[in-house]
């Protein structure tokens, strides 16, 4: 699967721009502030329907603008594919693929499958654990449309179980029978949830410890843990042993949207006990295992994007990525970088063709 070209309408900083892409290397090259990194986040856009690091929708449209509009012609599985997402302000987003829009806008995600590797990734480690589960979840969901609509629907039943416990405490009223329809719901699809989540944490572990060995020159031990309420008690249990405690904070406090990724360092987390390369070395193997996760399910190589990493990594790190990309089948796959001299260098030792975008 590759995109071939790109086109870009009062999106974040641009009027217009288009782009001719290879099929094979990008590279978008130019001083901090030109908008590389808007390049790669519209390729984003056109893969999951909303922006990696803005997820505000209008506070994409370019500033003055009422719109905006980002257009990408694909070629998968020997077909053209042309996926559109436009935007007007204070109306919904439009996603159409070949001219016709989605009705649901999860029935897009997989389609175009891609990972992101970008400094902004930190917020993996030193945010709270509701990043971590869109993590999971994202991964999980670009190869299993079933998983992300049980998801879905069980956060519309969350949503709906908040409200009536804010409704009790308002109204100085309870009726446990309403309560419990919603429990039962909960309960049915968390239990899925949480049964995904650790098949995909079976599966994945081994594939991110091979890929952390394969780009750190060091030799301690890292894990990755998948924390749940659930692993000690079936949700129906939890929700009604702690109803005392829903109806107090008016929310509910146990559930699989409580679930966490421990990242660990030698047996301590990673956020305060790894060095700063560490650190970068771990989320690097992670995004790439992520790479080889997708692949495996979807029998596509995912678009790789990569905003920016030459500037936060060490010689030698970028040496060990650029290896990897050398030696196996990543696709296609766009950099951003401000040094145009030392990207193309670096991509020269791939020997693969390649594209060189100065903005």
């Amino acid at each position: 699967m590759t995109l071939e070209n790109l086109s870009l309408l009062n999106y974040k900083n641009f009027d217009t721009i288009s782009f001719q892409f290879d099929p094979k290397v990008n590279c978008l090259v130019g001083n901090n502030g030109v908008g590389k990194t808007n390049v790669l986040d519209a390729i984003y856009h056109l893969s999951f329907s909303k922006s990696y690091f803005n997820p505000v929708t209008s506070q994409n449209i370019k500033h003055g603008e009422d719109f905006f509009a980002i257009e990408g012609n694909y070629l998968k599985e020997n077909r053209e594919e042309k996926i559109i997402v436009s935007v007007k302000r204070s109306h919904k987003k439009i996603i159409k693929r070949n001219g016709k829009s989605y009705p649901r806008f999860s029935d897009h995600i997989g389609f175009l499958p891609l990972v992101i590797i970008s400094p902004a990734d930190r917020d993996l480690i030193i945010e709270g654990s509701e990043t971590r589960r869109k993590f999971m979840d994202g991964v999980i969901s670009q190869g299993d449309a079933i998983y992300l609509q049980t998801l879905i629907n069980y956060n519309k039943v969350l949503v709906q179980r908040n409200s009536l416990l804010k409704y009790f405490a308002v109204n100085h009223t309870y009726n446990k029978e309403t309560l419990e329809v919603y429990n039962l719901q909960l309960h049915d699809l968390g239990s899925i949830i949480h049964e995904k989540r650790k098949d995909f944490l079976n599966d994945f572990l081994p594939i991110f410890l091979k890929r952390y060995a394969s780009i750190s020159s060091s030799n301690e031990t890292i894990n990755l843990v998948y924390k749940s309420q659930l692993q000690e008690n079936e949700l129906l249990f939890l929700l009604q042993e702690n109803i005392q405690k829903d109806k107090l904070t008016q929310y509910t406090n146990f559930g699989i949207h409580k679930d966490d990724l421990i990242f660990e360092i030698e047996g301590f987390p990673i956020k305060k006990f790894g060095s700063q390369g560490q650190q970068k070395s771990y989320l690097i193997a992670l995004k790439l295992a992520q790479f080889d996760f997708i692949k495996a399910q979807n029998k596509v190589n995912p678009i790789l994007l990569m905003d920016d990493i030459f500037d936060k990594l060490d010689e030698s790190r970028v040496e060990q990525i650029i290896a990897l990309v050398k030696n196996e089948d990543f696709g296609q796959l766009f950099i951003s970088d401000t040094h145009p001299e030392r990207t193309e260098n670096i991509i020269k030792k791939i020997h693969q063709t390649y594209k060189m975008f100065r903005l």
